[in-house]
């Protein structure tokens, strides 16, 4: 009798968030290794992969393509018997020795797809969206099949021959008209192009409508913040961490900054309970990162209370780096315990309310940086001078928080970083 292993999506993976199933990286009578990748899921933040549990061949395919995953649900079964496997077929069982077994799935290309055919979800739409021809890309995956990581190296190594390949919006056709002509264009029926959202656009939408309209009450407190200070410390010191490899951000010092201002209000490094408010003692601080269209992550900098400001650029280069290159694991999101949302490095001045990221209670934003003409007593004497401003908020659940204490965190906040250095 064969021994059957489930393969199954472990619980720490998903950290609490939904999956998609999306594909298969393997067939029925296939021979995988243990820790080979067999199927790819979609999360609202990344895409992962999950691995044989052992050395074996394929059994099952359980789950197909959009189907929900549940923590520990059986997505298909392995056989590690070294007899025979049993494929299931619509007329009658078939055995296949599995000593032949590798040599039927590595030579076979008419019952097994070859690697450049085992294309995931993800790498069609990164090939789509580069226009690229998977033909041109060499994979290192089981049988060379080409996975997101090599589109990714690809497009890294390959700038200057994929800028002019990039796909371009078509152009919509308008009628000439003459400048000085009476005739004027008249109504035409509209013609759009529909974008399928991804897994992870959907769940972003389900999780912000959520956060806002069903779980927490939000209020928004807006303070301006002089950056004089920490301005001339990063330029006496961002090419001292340059020369050890790590860059120095102004997001390094507002998580320094968030850090620092819970010990005097610790109810905003919390999570709401129906019955208690449950503080934290470890500072986790996610980092809100746009992918441009594709959507929107929070890696985690983890334990922030515990880091200086060179290990927190440090920590929050790497994690935001796997976040634009597309190798971010379930684990780098987890247990967050607050959010930063530096919404300003787009050019916004202010947004409210940001969605607060649940179960947390309060996320900061930060608006963008510019010189602003402000009056100060100088001598005595009010004088305008030019110093360097920006809006920083904090969006709050108000179960959990009241005016009171968001103004006193924000106050500890704006103290810390317009004092940095003195």
């Amino acid at each position: 009798m064969s021994q059957i292993t489930d393969i199954i999506l472990p619980a720490d993976q998903l950290e609490g968030t939904e999956a998609a199933f999306s594909a298969w990286l393997v067939k029925v009578g296939e021979r995988v290794t243990k820790g080979q990748p067999v199927a790819e899921l979609e999360t609202d933040k990344v895409a992962m992969e999950v691995c044989a549990p052992g050395d074996g061949v394929v059994h099952s395919l359980v789950t197909k393509q959009g189907d929900r995953v549940e923590p520990n649900q059986v997505l298909g079964k392995l056989s590690e018997s070294d007899q025979t496997v049993t494929i299931q077929s619509t007329k009658q069982p078939l055995k296949i020795e599995t000593q032949n077994v590798q040599a039927f799935s590595e030579n076979s290309h008419d019952s097994l797809a070859s690697g450049q055919e085992l294309v995931s979800p993800a790498v069609r739409r990164l090939l789509n969206e580069n226009n690229l021809s998977i033909d041109s890309i060499p994979g290192t995956g089981k049988r060379q099949r080409v996975t997101r990581d090599d589109v990714i190296s690809y497009l890294q190594d390959k700038p200057a021959d994929n800028e002019t390949n990039l796909s371009k919006p078509s152009k919509i056709e308008t009628p000439a008209i003459s400048p000085y002509s009476n005739e004027l264009p008249q109504a035409r029926s509209l013609q759009g192009e529909m974008l399928p959202h991804s897994n992870m656009r959907k769940s972003i939408a389900s999780h912000m409508v959520s956060s806002l309209l069903e779980t927490s009450p939000h209020v928004t407190s807006v303070f301006e913040m002089d950056m004089s200070n920490i301005m001339a410390h990063r330029k006496w010191h961002k090419k001292e961490f340059m020369e050890l490899g790590v860059k120095l951000t102004f997001t390094a010092y507002f998580l320094s900054a968030m850090a620092q201002a819970v010990s005097k209000v610790p109810q905003v490094n919390a999570r709401f309970h129906q019955d208690a408010l449950e503080l934290f003692s470890d500072i986790n601080i996610g980092v809100g990162t746009a992918l441009g269209d594709k959507g929107l992550v929070v890696p985690v900098v983890q334990q922030v209370q515990s880091l200086n400001l060179f290990q927190i650029a440090q920590c929050l280069q790497a994690q935001t780096e796997k976040a634009r290159h597309g190798k971010l694991s379930a684990g780098d999101m987890k247990n967050g315990t607050l959010t930063i949302s530096n919404h300003g490095v787009s050019g916004s001045l202010f947004a409210t309310p940001i969605i607060i990221n649940q179960p947390q209670v309060a996320i900061l934003g930060i608006g963008k940086l510019e010189k602003r003409v402000v009056v100060e007593e100088i001598n005595g004497q009010d004088e305008m001078v030019i110093r360097p401003k920006c809006y920083v908020s904090l969006s709050i659940d108000h179960r959990a928080l009241d005016a009171h204490q968001t103004n006193l965190y924000l106050s500890e906040f704006v103290n810390i970083i317009e004092s940095w250095g003195e």
